[in-house]
This record gives C-alpha cells, sequence and structure tokens, in this order.
C-alpha cells in the first residue's frame, strides 16, 4: 500500500461526546436542579414560621428553579470551541536561504576597486 503525502490526518481528541452520554448529562442536570428545589420548598415550610425572610427567599428559589432547569436541559448539544482543529494539515516545508543582496555585493566590489586605485 502506498502512503499518499497530500492526505490530512485527522485526529479524534476534538470529537465531541455520543448522544447518548449528552442527553444522561442533560438528564442528570435536570433531575438535581428538581431536587434543590423540592429541598428549598421544604426548607420554606420549615423556616417559615422561625425567619420567615429566609423562607421567602427559599420559595421563590422554588418557583424560578423549574424555568432555569427547563433551559439547561433544552440546551442541546454542547460546541467546545477551545478544543483543538480536527484536522492537521501537511507541515510545511523548509524555505531556502535567500541569496545574498545585489546591493550589498555591489558595495564590496566597489571597496575593493577603490583600494586598488588608491595603492596604484
Amino acid at each position: 500500500m502506498r502512503k499518499q503525502s497530500d492526505a490530512g490526518v485527522f485526529r479524534i481528541t476534538g470529537a465531541r461526546r455520543g448522544l447518548a452520554e449528552d442527553v444522561r448529562g442533560r438528564q442528570r442536570r435536570y433531575v438535581i436542579s428538581m431536587l434543590v428545589r423540592t429541598l428549598s420548598f421544604l426548607l420554606a415550610a420549615l423556616l417559615w414560621n422561625i425567619e420567615r425572610h429566609v423562607a421567602i427567599v427559599a420559595l421563590v428559589l422554588g418557583m424560578l428553579l423549574p424555568y432555569v432547569a427547563v433551559v439547561i436541559a433544552n440546551a442541546g448539544r454542547e460546541t467546545s470551541p477551545s478544543l483543538p482543529s480536527t484536522y492537521l494539515g501537511s507541515p510545511p516545508r523548509p524555505m531556502i536561504e535567500p541569496a545574498p543582496a545585489a546591493d550589498a555585493t555591489d558595495e564590496a566590489d566597489r571597496e575593493t576597486s577603490k583600494k586598488a586605485q588608491t595603492q596604484s
């Protein structure tokens, strides 16, 4: 088998998570937020006659959390721009050093001719 030099190399480290794993993660975040909501309602019920300000804050948290949880659960698959590119191009070819500039060569020739003229 002949290896093609122009063929690019693909990395798999930049691949996204699988769909099943993504759905499982979103469900887990939703269940956790609903547990926090339930705990905040229980806390509001327990603290209603003891510390009314904390109970009201817990009640408001319990009322607002479902909206936030639904938005988080329906956010969809994540895109991660910080991952490296999945395509590695061919390495750049080394460059040949440029020839010396013509001006520098001309100046050296002029100096040599001036020295020859002054010596004669």
